[in-house]
């Protein structure tokens, strides 16, 4: 029963909308109101408060960090019931119930679950993937499943455990649902991708 209470409090801390929260207090202003309205660092960065995206952006990756971390490092949970407790962050963002259950895309919570399993070795990895992303794609969709692709031979290079695989499988069903919206357009390439493919047919 000990990792049923871990798993719910990972959805709790999850859950937690720092992003509408803080903004709101600091500046009266609501981060849903700009970019795709979703709840979430990338969309405080859009309010102009840059100061706010970095403090929000590293609060959402804690959110995860903390319990998974300490279900797998200090507990030594594994199997099902730690593959639970790590997908429970994710799942709180992206349905919040402070929030009516409409939460986040969820991306720097999936970061936070990486970190607090493996370091950097996996999300040293997915961020040099989402960055990539950011430079080829304008669809943040894209540029975040771009990261955890990249994430996916990172687990079989310096992890090899099924449990990490199983983890990255219900990372990948979870995004593809927060993503659906962008997922469902055609990537959008950036200019100088544009150019470089034009430069080649030429």
């Amino acid at each position: 029963m000990q990792w049923v209470i871990i798993g719910l409090a990972a959805f709790l801390c999850g859950s937690l909308p720092f992003s509408v929260w803080l903004s709101r207090l600091f500046y009266r202003l609501d981060p849903r109101d700009y970019g795709d309205g979703n709840p979430g660092a990338f969309n405080t960065f859009r309010t102009g408060k840059a100061w706010l995206g970095i403090l929000v952006l590293f609060l959402d990756i804690s959110k995860a960090v903390l319990p998974v971390g300490y279900a797998w490092r200090v507990l030594g949970l594994r199997g099902i019931p730690m593959a639970v407790i790590a997908i429970m962050p994710m799942l709180g963002h992206a349905f919040s119930p402070f929030l009516r259950f409409r939460g986040g895309k969820a991306l720097a919570a999936a970061l936070g679950v990486w970190i607090g399993l493996t370091v950097w070795t996996v999300s040293g990895a997915a961020v040099l993937g989402v960055l990539l992303g950011k430079a080829f794609f304008k669809n943040s969709g894209w540029s975040g499943l771009t990261g955890l692709a990249l994430a996916l031979p990172a687990i079989f290079i310096f992890r090899e455990n099924k449990l990490l695989l199983l983890i990255w499988l219900l990372q990948l069903a979870v995004l593809v649902w927060t993503l659906r919206g962008d997922l469902a357009k055609a990537p959008q390439f950036r200019p100088w991708l544009k150019r470089l493919f034009r430069f080649y047919e030429a």
